[in-house]
């Protein structure tokens, strides 16, 4: 189908999906589920996948190529993304407030279905069942436009989830897969006035740079993140460690990963060492991957490394590579990542609760971390079974995109004769 029809097939079935029930839209996820793990449907995405590893072998990182690979497991943790969906409740229709005025009318303000959400997302084949499953929950139709490299996949993955579609009685045209992988496509749906109710890009700079700046339909910013962690001359030094290296390298392609370290001066000569020593040597005795540290000059001056470059602290390095950076105070830590932050994740490291509360109140980010992971930015750890996205912008959506960042509202007024 070309991307118009594929448009036009995605309005025609936001009806159906918006005015079935709620029993309906999940026994569709289950079914979605159900067929993401049947055994001709796991053969055919894995099989798929090979073939989009193969040819993005030696085009991409090996990062990168974690983050396109599909395994059973990968695949059974879709399927239970898709089933922690259906099993929240159902946020359409629900009322978010209620006033009675004195003339007797009831205003009610209420949830709705945003439409036909359109997502451009890179090479996470994740994505596609993720965002099919939030876009049905919430009553919404969907399109999702993924890069090349994940093309074959996607297409195996949105084949399956369509079988439980037509097994409960919703359009299969409720989830689309725009087979362009061209830039036209791209353009297509950000200019798509009349067709696409939410555009959603989910990838690195210059996928939301294009959106933001071009998209002529509403744009959600997500994605990019220069996520910091800041470690406060009072911190828990082992605990600290131990939340850097997760940070930094239990996923390192991902958006919640830290990129920037900052350490207070007062503890720099004692700690850096340590980090050195626990992402470098450490990891490489474990047969793990270690972490190359891109220093600025004082840090330099204490422990070995890459110097930092000028661009380093502004650079979403989605590899194992960290910035370092000593500073000299929870304040100056805070003018760092006002200065360089995309506004995703950050962290602070502390014992002092005061340094805490003013580096919460202060940070101008989506989450704010006390002594924890950054990598806990993810829609299934707060709660919501999965995400559409990290929003990093203000307006509608902050953070983590669930259910309830996929509708509207509308006032539906009762009253029972009044005039004005």
């Amino acid at each position: 189908m070309t991307t118009q029809e594929i448009l036009e097939a995605a309005r025609g079935a936001k009806t159906a999906v918006a005015l079935s029930n709620s029993g309906t839209r999940d026994s569709a996820l289950l079914g979605m589920a159900d067929a993401l793990c049947a055994p001709e449907s796991m053969d055919a995405i894995l099989a798929a996948n090979a073939e989009d590893m193969a040819t993005a072998k030696g085009r991409i990182s090996d990062v990168m190529l974690d983050r396109l690979a599909l395994t059973p497991q990968r695949i059974e943790a879709m399927a239970k993304g898709i089933r922690d969906v259906a099993a929240l409740p159902d946020p359409v229709g629900r009322v978010l407030s209620h006033i009675e005025r004195p003339n007797g009318l009831v205003i009610e303000k209420t949830a709705v279905p945003m439409g036909v959400i359109a997502i451009i997302y890179e090479s996470r084949p994740n994505v596609t069942s993720d965002a099919a499953a939030l876009a049905i929950k919430s009553g919404n139709a969907c399109i999702l436009r993924c890069g090349k490299e994940a093309w074959r996949s996607a297409n195996a993955i949105v084949q399956a989830l369509r079988q439980g579609l037509r097994a409960n009685g919703l359009p299969e045209t409720a989830v689309c897969l725009i087979e362009d992988t061209t830039h036209a496509s791209a353009n297509a749906l950000m200019t798509a006035v009349g067709y696409v109710d939410l555009l959603i890009p989910r990838g690195g700079a210059g996928l939301i740079r294009a959106c933001v700046e071009n998209a002529k339909v509403p744009c959600i910013q997500t994605g990019t993140g220069i996520c910091h962690i800041f470690v406060d001359d009072t911190a828990d030094q082992t605990k600290a460690l131990d939340i850097i290296e997760n940070a930094k390298a239990s996923r390192p392609s991902v958006c919640n990963a830290e990129e920037v370290c900052l350490v207070h001066s007062a503890i720099a000569a004692e700690f850096l060492p340590k980090l050195a020593q626990r992402l470098g040597p450490d990891r490489t005795s474990k047969g793990l991957h270690p972490v190359e540290l891109r220093l600025d000059e004082r840090a330099a001056a204490l422990i070995p490394g890459t110097p930092a470059g000028p661009k380093d602290f502004d650079t979403e390095f989605l590899d194992y590579i960290l910035a370092v950076k000593i500073v000299d105070s929870v304040e100056e830590a805070i003018a760092h990542i006002a200065a360089h932050s995309t506004g995703h994740s950050e962290a602070i490291l502390t014992r002092t609760d005061a340094h805490a509360a003013l580096f919460t109140a202060a940070v101008d980010s989506a989450a704010i971390y006390v002594n924890c992971s950054t990598r806990f930015t993810d829609g299934g750890e707060f709660g919501l079974g999965c995400e559409m996205g990290i929003s990093t912008q203000k307006l509608h959506a902050r953070g983590p995109m669930g259910l309830g960042e996929l509708c509207s509202y509308k006032y539906i007024i009762h009253g029972n004769g009044q005039t004005r």
